[in-house]
């Protein structure tokens, strides 16, 4: 199948463009020099020799994501978490259906990576195509290699008008992946990670999926068959990066990240311990979105979103510190029946040795500690209103 040309400036790497630009990552100086940091005993001519030798046979993204990515991603599981599980009782038996999951977004690498282990694992015919932000890609490198992943670029710091042409693009793509490519997609509920962890969608990101297809707005949501995601972390190890950057935000309201900042919030998810991980998929929304139908247009995306927000709340997985964080900042013993003294003690240690981590001038520690323990609070309070309702 030819994939439309325009497409070409944000689509994954199709079947048959993947050995070329296999080839020319290793070509990379860039990419050598990340390699010899983590295999330094291995000279350059012995790591592209072992790299050429496992990458035959590899002919698709998907050839390369099982070949490579996933034993990377399982091992990350074994070292870095105390397991990650996956439930999708809420989805049909029927692994012909394609999916475009809207999650809430915990870590910029490891939030699809996560998912399509647990979708192979459970015998999903196919992985995901991820959005991800060009800010990210800061090398040429890192660009092939997201697109060798299935990623799709989503454009960020366009004029308003550059932005309605890229939304565009995107939203047609996504479409034309879901029901001609017969991928499935993750998209993150809203532009960059919730710092708080206070997990909202945004309607701007429902419109854009809306764009792409025919008729109403509903009829176009209606054909990519999305699937709310809720993903639970027991232990966030960006936190005290999160709350670093609200401090420095806090005292200089100019303060913008740098690369270099990215790239360490990249590095410390990816290797950072996470405790328990769990992913829970929602029914999709074509289940009810007959019933937001007869809103006018602005409504139906208010109303569609708060919805989606409920479906996701509802579905964390909850841990011992959730419960902790929350009583802590009420000052109340409230939820104490969900944790023990040794509960108490490990996430006062864990909030310990990630205070001592951040690295600016003039720690606040105590709005840093109320940072983290918010992150911490805010999924809870998000699932009781949701149960609630």
């Amino acid at each position: 199948m030819a994939i439309p040309a325009e497409f070409d400036e944000i689509r994954p790497y199709d079947t048959g463009e993947v050995q070329q630009a296999f080839n020319e990552l290793l070509a990379d100086r860039q990419f050598s020099t990340m390699l010899r940091g983590i295999v330094p005993w291995l000279p350059k001519s012995l790591r592209n020799a072992v790299l050429k030798i496992a990458f035959i046979g590899v002919k698709s993204p998907l050839d390369f994501q099982k070949r490579f990515m996933k034993p990377i991603v399982r091992h990350i599981i074994w070292k870095y978490t105390d397991g990650c599980t996956f439930d999708d009782n809420c989805l049909p038996r029927d692994f012909s259906l394609r999916y475009t999951f809207v999650s809430n977004h915990r870590d910029i690498v490891l939030d699809s990576a996560l998912l399509d282990v647990m979708l192979v694992k459970t015998g999903y015919p196919t992985t995901v195509e991820i959005g991800i932000g060009d800010n990210l890609l800061i090398y040429p490198w890192i660009k092939r290699l997201v697109r060798m992943n299935k990623a799709f670029t989503v454009r960020r710091g366009l004029t308003p008008k550059e932005m309605l042409r890229s939304s565009q693009i995107m939203s047609r793509y996504i479409h034309y992946a879901v029901t001609q490519k017969h991928e499935n997609i993750w998209i993150a509920q809203r532009e960059g990670r919730a710092k708080d962890s206070d997990d909202r969608t945004q309607d701007s990101v429902l419109k854009m999926l809306a764009m792409g297809g025919e008729g109403k707005p509903i009829d176009s949501l209606r054909e990519i068959n999305i699937v709310p995601l809720t993903i639970s972390y027991e232990f966030d190890p960006c936190d005290y990066l999160k709350a670093q950057e609200f401090q420095q935000k806090r005292d200089n309201p100019a303060f913008k990240k740098s690369r270099q900042d990215d790239l360490d919030n990249m590095k410390t998810g990816i290797f950072g311990y996470k405790g328990r991980v769990h992913y829970h998929c929602a029914a999709p929304i074509n289940t009810w979105i007959d019933e937001l139908g007869d809103l006018p247009k602005t409504e139906f995306f208010a109303a569609l979103s708060k919805r989606i927000d409920r479906e996701l709340h509802a579905n964390y997985c909850l841990f011992p510190c959730n419960y902790i964080a929350l009583d802590e900042l009420e000052g109340t013993k409230k939820y104490a029946q969900h944790y023990t003294e040794a509960d108490k003690k490990r996430f006062e240690d864990y909030l310990k040795g990630q205070l001592e981590k951040v690295k600016i001038a003039n720690p606040d520690e105590k709005f840093l500690r109320e940072r983290m323990l918010t992150m911490y609070a805010n999924p809870l309070r998000n699932y009781l209103k949701a149960k609630a309702e």
